[in-house]
């Protein structure tokens, strides 16, 4: 079984337990880390049987997998945000060069949604660590970040145009979907749901079983920020979605397909693995 997922603090956390051999009778897996952008692209192409991929990736994903119902990104006070070096607003986007972090990423999808009737000069896809040193030296008019850039924008001067998960949950009172766990269809997804569920729960309960693993792939972050990456992420959508994680899918992908952004979209359902 090859599994997928980022090297952020949330996901090293998160699947520690199942991928280091300590859920007991649970398949080993083979494991890529790799930035979200990448694993969107390659679940595309089948690269991997269980895969964090970004929600906004799913209306291309779902003929292929399934969505699991535990081991993912949702929550509260927790979107992606529109930075600038200047106070501004929505307007200064026009004609703007925006840097993003994935054409299929869920801030981006996000973004589009709030951002319309503007016209950007010009999109440019960029790697999501590179994009506030851009807007700090004036490569980039404005960008879009995700992760642990909630609490460092500062450090590089920048100010939030848009605070997009703070602008989602005021207009929809949904939390925010970001990233999702899928599994190849064919798999023992209950099985599968159980050793992710049973990773979460060791992860909460031993803290320092995974300290040094996150620390080794959390890309210079201080253990301050490590933490609070991972509080905030790792949370109660993690252990389970839920009806209100179901339901901030559908209204994200609902809307979406309504304004034309992704393909038609048809309804999750909780599956026999979920609470």
């Amino acid at each position: 079984m090859h599994l997928a997922h980022s090297p952020c603090p949330n996901d090293t956390f998160v699947f520690h337990a199942w991928t280091h051999g300590l859920i007991p009778g649970a398949t080993q897996p083979r494991v890529t880390l790799a930035d979200v952008d990448v694993t969107n692209t390659a679940a595309m192409d089948g690269q991997f049987d269980v895969v964090k991929v970004s929600f906004a990736a799913l209306p291309w994903l779902r003929d292929d997998y399934e969505l699991l119902p535990c081991g993912g990104a949702l929550g509260r006070g927790c979107g992606p945000l529109v930075l600038s070096r200047e106070a501004a607003s929505r307007e200064k986007l026009d004609g703007a060069v925006v840097a993003v972090p994935g054409e299929r990423t869920t801030a981006y999808l996000l973004f589009r949604l709030w951002a319309q009737g503007v016209s950007p000069k010009r999109i440019e896809i960029v790697p999501f660590d590179e994009i506030m040193p851009g807007i700090a030296n004036g490569r980039y008019d404005a960008g879009l970040v995700i992760h642990e850039a909630r609490f460092t924008y500062t450090s590089y001067g920048l100010s939030i145009m848009q605070d997009l998960g703070e602008w989602w949950e005021s207009d929809t009172g949904l939390p925010i979907p970001l990233g999702a766990i899928i599994a190849r269809k064919g798999l023992d997804t209950e099985a599968i749901s159980d050793w992710i569920r049973a990773s979460v729960d060791h992860a909460w309960r031993h803290p320092d079983d995974s300290a040094a693993f996150v620390a080794e792939h959390a890309q210079e972050m201080s253990p301050e920020v490590t933490k609070q990456h991972i509080d905030l992420y790792v949370n109660d959508f993690t252990a389970d979605l839920g009806e209100a994680g179901y339901a901030a899918i559908d209204g994200l992908l609902g809307r979406a397909a309504s304004a034309g952004l992704v393909p038609e979209h048809r309804r999750f359902r909780p599956t026999a693995t979920g609470r």
